[in-house]
């Protein structure tokens, strides 16, 4: 279970009177999102509901039936999830919406580059588009969905090209396994060479080719890289 410390209160207000629970901040996206692939025990501090968290209020189990249909509390948990808003304090929410930021620009700043320049985006020059264009960052929302929303804002602002990425690498065989290992997730095509050296084609977002490249060379200095 989350810490009390940790927590944060999630709060339903329904036929005048108020209940909550106390949940992981960090989990509220995904509990949203598909509650059941979350542990109800990672999500909340307690398997409590209450009229008053910080009183020490509880709401009786009649209350509750009469209310929620149910004491099972991960029904209860998504119901009030659903329903109700989650209470954060100044300083919580500015850091969970700085982290959800820094997600959205190294998500954008990974997949994608200047058209022009055949280069990613530097982060500095994301985040002041960012600004520019007013975007709103939800700690709460979906990343993937925030990405897309911040895409849009951006586009009127700074050429961004999502186009993948085809390259042909040479690997010897002594470098196969590192190499392997960082091509393998892109890999399109592949091919052992009458000398032993290992050849393949991937397939990777624009902007995570260069540090591709550059990885597989720290791995074995021999091989060679070719964009098609």
């Amino acid at each position: 279970m989350v810490s009390l410390d940790k927590a944060v209160l999630a709060r339903w207000e329904h036929g005048g009177k108020r209940y909550e629970i106390l949940v992981d901040p960090d989990l509220v996206d995904a509990f949203r999102s598909d509650a059941a692939k979350v542990d109800i025990n990672d999500f909340l501090a307690t398997d409590e509901v209450w009229h008053d968290a910080r009183g020490g209020d509880r709401p009786t189990e009649d209350a509750i039936d009469s209310t929620f249909g149910t004491q099972d509390i991960s029904e209860i948990a998504a119901m009030i999830i659903e329903k109700g808003s989650i209470q954060l304090t100044t300083n919580q929410r500015k850091d969970m919406v700085e982290q959800k930021r820094q997600l959205i620009i190294q998500e954008i700043h990974s997949t994608a580059i200047d058209p022009k320049a055949k280069t990613p985006h530097p982060k500095t020059r994301i985040e002041l588009a960012l600004d520019e264009c007013r975007f709103s960052v939800d700690p709460f929302k979906r990343l993937d969905v925030q990405v897309k929303d911040a895409i849009n804002a951006l586009k009127p602002l700074i050429p961004l090209s999502f186009e993948p990425v085809r390259i042909a690498f040479r690997i010897s065989s002594s470098g196969y396994g590192g190499a392997g290992r960082l091509l393998r997730p892109y890999l399109d095509k592949e091919e052992w060479l009458s000398n032993g050296d290992w050849a393949c084609i991937i397939e990777c977002p624009p902007g995570l080719a260069s540090g591709l490249i550059g990885k597989v060379k720290g791995v074995d200095s021999n091989s060679e890289a070719k964009e098609l």
